[in-house]
């Protein structure tokens, strides 16, 4: 049997303003301190020490896996963050503003890409080949709350539309199995 364990990455200024693309931002302080915290004995399962640990080509998440004690983590091109074309650095208040029809086909339907970047359903589709590559390893890896929604989509087979669905907070952590042919998703004890 074989993991991976999906860490969200810790916040960023422009993830906590709902900024669209601020994936090169440094963690704040906040995220900084919670990254930290999860390093305490008796926290949680990040993995054993033959895991390899892979992350988003983003700062949030080299910064994130670096605050966990893992200086040089393999960095992964499919787990990059959304291309958000011209909602590049804007707000989700200044999207809703300026493009309102736009924003509600992006939220409504995940292969729209009114921005002139990349779909959800891309990301998913990216991130999920990826996911489907690391059936016989053992794992983890960092990335934006939105590209762990995608991959896990992908792991339980849910359609395209439900990327919605699944709330990833930064530094939730999601552990994946597989076996049988197919992932499963784990959720282990409290403590």
């Amino acid at each position: 049997m074989s993991g991976v364990r999906l860490l969200a990455a810790a916040t960023t200024p422009a993830l906590r303003r709902a900024v669209f693309g601020g994936d090169d931002d440094d963690l704040d302080e906040g995220g900084l301190r919670a990254a930290l915290g999860l390093c305490v004995p008796g926290g949680p399962d990040l993995g054993g020490r033959g895991d390899r640990w892979i992350c988003a080509p983003s700062q949030a998440a080299l910064q994130t896996a670096r605050a966990l004690g893992h200086d040089d983590p393999e960095v992964e091109a499919a787990l990059a963050d959304p291309r958000y074309g011209t909602w590049s650095g804007l707000g989700l208040g200044d999207v809703a503003g300026t493009d309102p029809e736009g924003l509600q086909s992006w939220l409504t339907d995940p292969a729209a890409a009114p921005h002139g970047g990349e779909s959800l359903a891309a990301v998913r589709q990216r991130a999920g080949a990826w996911l489907d590559t690391q059936h016989d390893q053992r794992a983890v890896a960092i990335a934006h709350p939105v590209v762990v929604r995608a991959a896990l989509t992908h792991a339980l087979g849910l359609p395209d539309a439900a990327v919605w669905q699944l709330d990833v907070a930064p530094l939730s952590l999601i552990r994946l199995t597989h076996r049988t042919g197919r992932w499963h998703v784990s959720f282990p004890p409290v403590g």
